[in-house]
């Protein structure tokens, strides 16, 4: 089978793979949803780095991760080249609808994007606090509803997290993450490092643990974080990468992130958007993301409740 998007004869094979049982979904439907969420989703991933979360036997196997491109993808996909150590990752760059077409020929269900633009990569615009509910049955990624125990615990940590940074005078924009949590993102005009950045978020999130030690936590083994929420702050560092606005996950339910305002946090699972009634959505109302990147911002000196420190930035 072949598709035709924006001149380009991209071929699927296995078309009728299913890549998701419940609700059943085909290769060739993932397909079809990257082209029809194209004009939504490239602006949030336009020029950013790329990593594919690749299913080839559907989300109920084994998949992987992808950072370089393969040398049979198509000359006309875009990439950069990022350094590491010992040699260079070449990343694809997804800024059109033929690009996220091809992906989903490949069966990427996930696609994740890096926290800085293409041409300032070591220079985030982003700082991403990934609040991650307890692990009990209630708070599974399948199982959250409005009412879950976990959702709940989710959304309150959010709240917190929101006025923290709003005491520091930083607008953020929340993301339900189609997972079991919520992303608050905070952007930034690029003009720090990435060790200033995840310096800055570490902060926030200590210092909220402090204030609520039974309710949020930053400990990373997630067997000293019982029953409490994980501020996740450690995605703020170069070569991590965060889930993009408007991927589907590899869950049942074929969930996807989506940007929601802060109104709807209440009435929002981290689940409660998927491939079935995204567009749906998207038909009744703008994209709450829609004019992030008007909103960048500098980072303040301080944390509130730390101890005075040296200015990050003289401006």
């Amino acid at each position: 089978m072949f598709v035709v998007v924006e001149n380009k004869r991209i071929a699927v094979s296995n078309p009728d793979k299913l890549l998701f049982t419940e609700p059943p979904v085909t290769k060739k439907a993932l397909v079809e949803y990257y082209v029809k969420i194209a004009s939504h989703m490239v602006p949030h991933v336009r020029n950013r780095m790329c990593s594919l979360r690749r299913f080839p036997d559907g989300i109920n196997t084994d998949g992987f991760f992808q950072k370089n491109i393969s040398d049979y993808f198509p000359e006309w996909l875009e990439s950069v080249s990022v350094p590491k150590e010992g040699g260079v990752v070449r990343h694809l760059v997804c800024n059109d609808s033929r690009s996220l077409a091809y992906i989903g020929s490949q069966a990427c269900v996930e696609l994740h994007v890096s926290l800085s633009r293409r041409d300032a990569v070591n220079q985030p615009d982003r700082i991403v606090f990934d609040l991650d509910p307890p692990r009990t049955d209630a708070s599974s990624p399948d199982s959250l509803d409005q009412w879950s125990t976990g959702a709940l615990a989710a959304k309150k940590a959010a709240r917190k997290v929101r006025a923290l940074l709003e005491s520091m005078s930083l607008r953020c924009f929340l993301m339900t993450t189609g997972s079991a949590g919520y992303h608050v993102v905070v952007p930034l005009h690029p003009e720090y490092t990435f060790d200033e950045t995840r310096a800055f978020a570490r902060r926030c999130a200590e210092q909220l643990a402090v204030a609520n030690p039974r309710e949020l936590t930053t400990e990373t083994r997630i067997v000293d974080r019982e029953d409490r929420v994980f501020i996740d702050y450690l995605r703020n560092a170069f070569g991590q990468t965060t889930i993009a606005p408007y991927s589907p996950r590899a869950r049942r339910g074929a969930p996807v992130a989506t940007p929601i305002t802060w109104r709807e946090l209440s009435r929002t699972p981290p689940n409660r958007f998927n491939i079935g009634n995204i567009f749906r959505r998207l038909a009744q109302r703008e994209d709450p993301w829609a004019h992030i990147a008007g909103h960048a911002q500098y980072l303040p000196d301080q944390v509130p409740g730390e101890m005075p420190r040296r200015s990050l930035r003289q401006r």
